[in-house]
């Protein structure tokens, strides 16, 4: 009983620290509340700055999918209750996102700053609906499976672990990914696009574009009709598809 306490425990606390890194996000991306954002004046060398925040972004690429693969899942389980797995991702994830937020270089410059109240205005919308977006998703694939809670919290009452069935619930079925699209809309949704803001929304585009390759091919290895799904619905933009009835998606990366 100990050992499931105390991976339980492990669970809450590796979600905390990703929720507080969630929260810390919003600001950072947006340019308010927190004591650092994405932007700022150069401070020191701009080729230093450069090579520390594509650093930050490799390392949070790297960790990211590497972690989510099923490979490494199997190898990190051999040292790492399987339980505590998904836990254990997301914590690794979490602590590479607040590096990244305590050590970004902003490097300065404005690319386009929007001055029109209602072009503000529409911009901060963008950003909100990508925020809205994100968190809205993982609720509908299970945010508590998605998160290690589900796990954790199985394992506490002597449960076994029961895999998510592949589907396709609201805005899955006019995209494959709209939580990326949610990514997306937060990372280029800004009335000011500074140089830093610009490094940070291409690289993490650019990102987001990789790993989807990788989670569709693990997608088609784990649910065969994730092909047929795949052929039928739009990546990251809608196109024409015969609605499917389908059930709740188990999706398990970022």
């Amino acid at each position: 009983m100990i050992r499931r306490v105390a991976i339980f425990t492990y669970g809450v606390v590796s979600y905390a620290i990703f929720f507080a890194s969630f929260l810390y996000a919003v600001g950072f991306v947006g340019g308010f509340v927190v004591p650092r954002t994405v932007d700022g004046p150069l401070e020191g060398s701009l080729a230093g700055a450069l090579a520390i925040d594509l650093g930050l972004l490799a390392l949070f690429a790297v960790q990211h999918s590497v972690m989510a693969r099923p490979a490494f899942k199997r190898w990190l389980t051999r040292y790492v209750p399987e339980p505590a797995e998904r836990s254990t991702y997301v914590l690794a994830s979490s602590i590479a996102l607040l590096l990244l937020f305590w050590q970004w270089q902003p490097i300065g410059g404005v690319v386009w700053h929007v001055e029109s109240p209602v072009g503000q205005a529409v911009a901060y919308t963008i950003f909100a609906v990508g925020w809205a977006t994100v968190l809205a998703c993982t609720f509908l694939i299970n945010h508590f499976d998605l998160f290690g809670l589900r796990q954790v919290w199985l394992e506490l009452r002597g449960e076994p672990y029961t895999n998510l069935k592949f589907g396709t619930p609201g805005p899955y079925k006019v995209v494959r990914h709209p939580l990326y699209v949610g990514w997306l809309l937060a990372f280029w949704g800004t009335p000011t696009m500074t140089a830093t803001h610009l490094l940070f929304a291409v690289m993490t585009t650019a990102y987001i574009l990789i790993a989807i390759q990788l989670e569709e091919r693990d997608l088609i290895t784990a649910h065969p009709e994730y092909a047929a799904y795949r052929r039928r619905v739009g990546m990251l933009f809608p196109r024409a598809a015969r609605p499917q009835r389908e059930a709740t998606p188990a999706r398990h990366t970022a």
